[in-house]
């Protein structure tokens, strides 16, 4: 199981914010789902935390699909049982062109992955918690989840500033870690 009997989910586990998260609950005691699109970056977060005594899963997907984001959540519940964290960071941005450059393409793949994928994500995490947690505290869970990751999707799509998608990003992690 892990050494704190908690599970965490992180999705975009394999760069940046996302894997400093996944290995800092990995560091804490938590076993870590670690998500993302690409198998290698995440085989390589995984490397990396190799040395506490938690285990760490490595589980590509895409969570702007929702038959791979219930095929992640049904591989949690297979390996664990149940999930305790949902840390909800995977997100693209939009190029760094005037809004009225945007396609509607690039338009569209921000949304799915930073809105819809962020829902999806929630949407199973709430289903798999509903069975341990009070549906009270989960479904405050799910207005923070939507509510962030609606700010890092504008964030990204509005200004190509770092600062300010960095503190969405960073407000999300202060929602899951409770800090």
């Amino acid at each position: 199981m892990s050494a704190n009997g908690k599970i965490a989910l992180v999705t975009g586990a394999g760069s940046g914010i996302g894997r400093a998260a996944a290995l800092a609950l990995h560091a804490a005691g938590y076993a870590v789902v670690l998500a993302g699109r690409r198998a290698a970056p995440l085989d390589e977060t995984a490397h990396l935390g190799q040395h506490a005594d938690s285990p760490l899963l490595a589980v590509p997907t895409d969570i702007s699909n929702p038959a791979s984001v219930q095929a992640l959540f049904a591989r949690t519940r297979d390996a664990f049982g149940r999930l305790d964290v949902l840390f909800n960071n995977a997100g693209i941005g939009a190029p760094g062109v005037p809004l009225e450059d945007v396609t509607y393409a690039q338009w569209s793949a921000v949304v799915a992955v930073n809105l819809t994928g962020a829902f999806l994500c929630a949407q199973e995490a709430i289903r798999l918690m509903k069975a341990r947690a009070p549906a009270r505290r989960t479904h405050h869970q799910q207005r923070l989840a939507l509510r962030t990751h609606a700010a890092t999707a504008l964030g990204a799509l509005y200004g190509h500033e770092t600062r300010y998608h960095g503190r969405a990003r960073e407000l999300s992690a202060r929602v899951y870690l409770g800090t």
